[in-house]
């Protein structure tokens, strides 16, 4: 795999540029192009007793397309990339349907990693967008506005979320100065944790990654802070994971290791699903 073509959502009314940045850093790395996709929703009619409460106008429709399109130049003057390189994408539906179909058109998608309010009108769901875009995601924190990528820590667990992780991330971990794979586990499971760890490590030495391995046993702090911590020791800035959730009712949710990484870590991570 290689990086040649990021995408990256703007929150239609966005002013933090964090993952914009990120996304920018990652295109000067593997010198690739830069997608910026952002749409919104309107909410449905409200109404009451068959009388229409409340509905979207056509002037508002017509304001709010402005603005979207609008949107496109303070995207493109933070990217900051020739303009050969950047492209603006946007539309009038749903922005997790919106992501998860142009997501075809990139190799690596960028989101911020949580929001303070659920808006399916103007807001992608983490959850919803890894787990259905079919596309390896970078989340980004509050307050990181670059990736470096130059330590990395893969967190291990011997699934096929895992291994298409390890297998996307390749082209970051080519490029990194130190690599870790880590698998926390039960104290019974040790030693064959330290061999399935020890086979990664000599899958990605066949293609030029060198890692190191750890085995660590289940303490009584979650696995997330654990493997937080455990990175943070390591100074890396960026954490590789499988992506873990589950759908109820048709709306997606990560699993809990995945959640309390996101929730936790001060850094990056990449995800596959």
């Amino acid at each position: 795999m290689t990086v040649a073509t990021v995408m990256v959502y703007v929150d239609p009314a966005q002013q933090a540029e964090e993952q914009v940045r990120v996304a920018r850093s990652i295109a000067t790395k593997f010198t690739a192009s830069v997608i910026g996709v952002s749409a919104f929703a309107t909410e449905p009619d409200f109404v009451a007793e068959g009388v229409i409460i409340e509905e979207t106008m056509p002037e508002d429709l017509k304001r709010m397309k402005a603005e979207l399109a609008g949107k496109e130049r303070w995207f493109r003057d933070v990217v900051g990339l020739p303009a050969e390189r950047v492209e603006w994408r946007w539309d009038v539906e749903y922005p997790l349907v919106f992501l998860a179909n142009e997501a075809r058109a990139a190799d690596l998608v960028v989101l911020k990693s949580a929001h303070r309010k659920v808006d399916p009108y103007h807001l992608v769901d983490p959850a919803g967008a890894v787990l259905r875009m079919g596309r390896p995601t970078i989340l980004v924190p509050d307050h990181v506005h670059e990736l470096r990528a130059d330590r990395i820590v893969i967190g291990w667990k011997d699934t096929r979320e895992a291994r298409l992780a390890v297998h996307d991330a390749l082209p970051f971990l080519r490029k990194a100065s130190t690599v870790a794979v880590i698998e926390i586990c039960t104290s019974k499971e040790q030693d064959r944790a330290r061999r399935r760890v020890r086979d990664v490590a000599k899958h990605l030495q066949g293609h030029g990654v060198t890692a190191e391995t750890d085995v660590r046993v289940h303490m009584a702090e979650s696995d997330a802070h654990q493997l937080v911590r455990l990175s943070k020791e390591l100074d890396a800035d960026l954490i590789v994971t499988g992506a873990y959730g589950h759908s109820r009712l048709g709306e997606w949710a990560f699993g809990g290791m995945t959640r309390g990484l996101l929730d936790e870590a001060p850094f990056c991570f990449m995800m596959s699903h």
